[in-house]
């Protein structure tokens, strides 16, 4: 396979962030894109078949973008699982990110029959009864275990420590 030389690259990459412009309406969203778009192809470039190189680098950036916008909906959904309200990609401040990272950390951090609960009830939005059948466990269980992952989630996120309470023996 030819190797591409600095002017054609010079081109494409051009080409590829007014594309990526187009898509993401924010310059340094598509510079990002543009690079993970450049990085897949270089990963890739062994096994890039004959053929148009500036369709196939297109096609990486749209599919890079079509996951962008998937992983950005799903953060959006566990950032309104946690509580927070709806907000813009650009808009997410640092503040937002540390506290969702840090709930995501607790999140990983519960019992996998817990995380299973929060998630079809939560993200899903599987109702207790649909979640009780998809688990093949009583509806009770499942209230009992939802009100013990959410608490066991807030006290892993806001970092409390429960402090054991001592009897005084005489």
């Amino acid at each position: 396979m030819n190797m591409i030389d600095d002017a054609q690259l010079r081109e494409l990459l051009q080409r590829l962030r007014r594309f990526a412009l187009w898509l993401t309406r924010n310059s340094a969203t598509a510079d990002d894109l543009v690079q993970a778009t450049v990085e897949r192809a270089l990963s890739k470039w062994g096994s890039k078949r004959e053929g148009d190189l500036r369709a196939w680098l297109f096609s990486i950036l749209y599919r890079q973008f079509i996951d962008g916008q998937r992983r950005a909906l799903r953060y959006a959904r566990l950032l309104e699982f946690f509580g927070a309200a709806p907000v813009a990609e650009e808009t997410i401040s640092t503040e937002d990110l540390v506290v969702t990272h840090a709930t995501l950390e607790a999140f990983a951090h519960l019992p996998t029959d817990q995380r299973a609960l929060l998630l079809l009830v939560s993200v899903e939005g599987l109702s207790y009864k649909e979640a009780a059948e998809a688990l093949d466990i009583p509806i009770g269980t499942v209230m009992s275990r939802l009100s013990r992952a959410r608490k066991a989630l807030r006290v892993l996120a806001e970092g409390e420590t429960t402090t054991l309470q001592l009897r005084v023996l005489k």
